[in-house]
């Protein structure tokens, strides 16, 4: 059993449900234990960011504190999370005077950090401590003849943050064909999904979701999967039918966190998934592998 501190985020436990739901029964399947931090908050998040930078890296440094306290890695799921989390562990330990001040806001809530332990992504984590190998040795259904195309999105691919490769990213790719999934092309599997954009700017967002999908079903995917981002997941999920609809497109792409598509390999139930909390069903889809 491998253990870690577990930091889901606030998205996990609303629109991203289903990865949250994922994650945890996947994880178990998996011999991981996620141990949720006590009394964790907001990650500190780019918004928060743009309107007071040091708060919100206070924020984000408080969490990193109660982590450091387990003496386990910390994971996020949420790429956001995971960014927000580790630039902030990184300039505490760079930046001298950010750190003055940090030191001095969590010893106002009986809080010390000296910047230890790792900040890791749930995606990271699978592929190296857990590895393809040893997924793949506990599949139980192949996804044999299952054509997705896998989207990384921003925030785990872009130095210098990121951990996988920034223009070719390949984790995603790997761990599915562990599944027996068949991976097609997708040339835009790093582009941006337009974020918290569909808030504020919904045509931008919109377009940028549009070619996301268009490009995964003209290079011939059944669905898309994402990272355990809910961000990304959301957006290719929620606002698939405003697409459609929008860009007079006839695509029809199910939407699956990679924690769902392990776990629909694993055998695990499909409730306990939360697939049946996907907005674009992937029911009729994956019938032949439940």
């Amino acid at each position: 059993m491998k253990y870690y501190a577990y930091y889901p985020g606030c998205s996990l436990e609303a629109t991203a449900l289903p990865v949250a739901l994922s994650t945890k029964v996947i994880t178990q399947a998996l011999d991981m234990e996620l141990i949720e931090l006590d009394n964790w908050t907001c990650c500190g998040s780019t918004p928060y960011g743009g309107i007071d930078e040091m708060e919100a890296m206070a924020v984000a440094t408080r969490n990193l504190a109660l982590a450091e306290k387990t003496g386990l890695d910390l994971v996020a799921p949420c790429s956001s999370c995971y960014l927000t989390l580790k630039k902030a562990q990184t300039t505490f330990k760079e930046n001298a005077k950010v750190r003055g001040k940090i030191t001095e806001a969590l010893a106002a809530a009986n809080l010390k950090y000296e910047g230890n332990g790792r900040v890791r992504h749930l995606v990271e984590v699978l592929f190296n401590d857990i590895g393809t190998e040893a997924i793949a040795a506990k599949v139980k259904k192949k996804l044999t003849g299952l054509k997705v195309a896998c989207y990384y999105g921003c925030q785990q691919t872009r130095p210098k943050y990121g951990f996988d490769d920034p223009e070719f990213p390949q984790w995603l790719d790997l761990l599915a064909l562990s599944l027996g999934a068949e991976v097609v092309p997708y040339p835009l599997k790093a582009r941006c999904c337009g974020g918290a954009l569909v808030i504020s700017q919904e045509d931008v967002a919109l377009e940028l979701i549009y070619k996301l999908l268009a490009n995964a079903a003209d290079n011939g995917a059944q669905c898309l999967v994402t990272t355990t981002c809910p961000l990304c997941f959301t957006n290719l999920d929620a606002y698939q039918s405003r697409v459609k609809s929008r860009f007079k497109a006839n695509f029809n792409l199910p939407v699956l966190a990679i924690t769902q598509l392990i776990g629909v390999a694993l055998e695990l139930k499909p409730k306990a998934l939360g697939l049946n909390k996907n907005i674009a069903s992937p029911g009729k889809l994956l019938s032949p592998y439940l």
